[in-house]
């Protein structure tokens, strides 16, 4: 898929550039990337808000750029930094909606109360938008959309400005809803977020994609699923390259190896006077080093 924007007065901005990708059903996918890398842009092409300039869409065998009429019933959308109307309660925001997609008012107050309680708004259900906090709304939000329960659910960014317990709460309510069969497609910048959440991940930079895979396939391309690390200072980086991927700054060494490498790197750094610590690598080191990686070879 590709989308240019094009401004009068300003050259044109190549926001996709041959953006491929596979959304399996009942699959909890991430797509991640830094700001600007296209997630945004694809998710309104996908959730039929925007037009490609080319390629194809393809959203349960249906055209979603011909047929976006058919497409629409299937699928349902938390905006990047939407906001819930401010006139509303969020019972009125989500039953309204559900109302509005042809819900009958037994069933739209069943779901209602059930999204609500599950995002732990159920208290204020009865506030207008307007008085709650931004966290509270963005929850208003996510449980309008999670109390469809569509076939395909776009989000992009939605737990953004909650609080940790209530972004666990959202993670929670995404499981259940893939146990029911609904398929979800996420981006976010939390990367432990992706990693705890999501089944896949794609990593997008300059509007194609770079990576593919599961987390624990992500960091092994980057070397290993530990990271051993240890203060610069008295650490040579050559004594332990034959170990796995070396890195180095803000006055400490990391190297990054498989299970079965550390106990030879801690039994060599303890030989030396230096006292190491282990941890896994996460989600968030590989995604800093393949799209480093993928920023060098555009470069060059």
């Amino acid at each position: 898929m590709r989308k240019v924007y094009h401004t009068r007065g300003h050259p044109e901005v190549e926001a996709l550039r041959g953006l491929d990708l596979t959304v399996k059903r009942g699959e909890r996918v991430a797509l991640l990337g830094r700001n600007g890398a296209g997630k945004t842009t694809f998710l309104k092409i996908a959730s039929t808000l925007l037009l490609p300039t080319a390629g194809t869409l393809e959203i349960f065998g249906l055209d979603a750029v011909k047929r976006p009429e058919e497409v629409r019933p299937l699928i349902a959308v938390v905006p990047q930094e939407g906001h819930p109307f401010y006139h509303l309660t969020p019972w009125e925001q989500v039953y309204t909606y559900l109302r509005s997609r042809g819900f009958p008012r037994g069933i739209a107050r069943e779901r209602t109360e059930s999204a609500l309680k599950d995002m732990g708004i159920f208290d204020i259900r009865d506030q207008l938008n307007v008085t709650l906090s931004g966290g509270q709304q963005q929850r208003t939000m996510v449980a309008t959309v999670l109390a469809t329960e569509a076939p395909l659910l776009f989000l992009d960014e939605p737990t953004l400005g909650m609080d940790p317990f209530a972004r666990r709460g959202v993670w929670s309510a995404l499981r259940k809803l893939t146990e029911r069969g609904s398929t979800i497609l996420l981006t976010t910048h939390y990367l432990d977020e992706a990693e705890s959440l999501s089944q896949r991940v794609y990593i997008v930079e300059h509007g194609h994609v770079v990576a593919e895979g599961t987390a624990d396939e992500l960091k092994r391309r980057v070397g290993g699923t530990v990271r051993v690390t240890m203060p610069e200072a008295g650490a040579h980086p050559t004594d332990y390259e034959s170990f796995g991927r070396i890195m180095a700054g803000d006055g400490v060494l990391h190297v990054i190896t498989e299970p079965r490498r550390v106990s030879e790197i801690l039994n060599l750094a303890l030989s030396r006077g230096i006292s190491p610590t282990v941890g896994p690598v996460t989600l968030e080191e590989a995604f800093l080093q393949l799209v480093g990686r993928a920023i060098e070879e555009d470069a060059r």
